[in-house]
């Protein structure tokens, strides 16, 4: 429960979850505070605002903000959110493809979502000046939480035609 909740948990909530009376769970949370704290776990329960929170270690908290930090690089902007649907609904798809699309230049947007890899060039179309087509990346699917391509909703069960 602690791993899910992102508030402190209380005794009463935990009851109300569990049926476990107060007493019992206090019993059971001290005693994974003392197992935690005595374990080399990075983590620990905390007792905070009235409630039980699971906490990683001081000692371990630089590598939870680098962590964080990386998180930080992969948020993606409205403009990208559009221009990564419209690359994973038509991939491949050209630059002017996507910008007749959105109605507005995309050029750095698509820069930074090459340059982060949610994007990749999957070769050239055969049309005039062989444009640069391109498609979303593995690392796409993973940040989306997606197994394949296939299981993006489609389009009419969002409400687009």
């Amino acid at each position: 429960m602690l791993l899910v909740y992102n508030n402190p948990l209380t005794l009463e909530k935990i009851k109300e979850i569990t049926g476990l009376e107060k007493r019992r769970s206090r019993s059971i949370i001290n005693e994974l505070i003392s197992k935690y704290d005595d374990d080399d776990r990075p983590f620990r329960i905390y007792e905070i605002a009235g409630g039980y929170k699971l906490g990683t270690k001081p000692q371990y908290s630089v590598w939870v903000k680098k962590i964080l930090e990386n998180k930080k690089k992969h948020q993606i902007s409205k403009a990208a959110l559009e221009t990564l649907a419209i690359i994973a609904y038509n991939q491949p798809v050209t630059r002017l493809e996507i910008e007749k699309i959105r109605g507005v230049s995309c050029s750095g947007v698509l820069f930074n979502l090459l340059k982060h890899k949610f994007v990749k060039i999957s070769g050239r179309k055969k049309a005039p000046g062989n444009p640069l087509l391109y498609k979303v990346t593995d690392f796409f699917l993973m940040h989306f939480g997606l197994k394949k391509i296939s299981d993006l909703p489609k389009l009419r069960e969002i409400g687009i035609k």
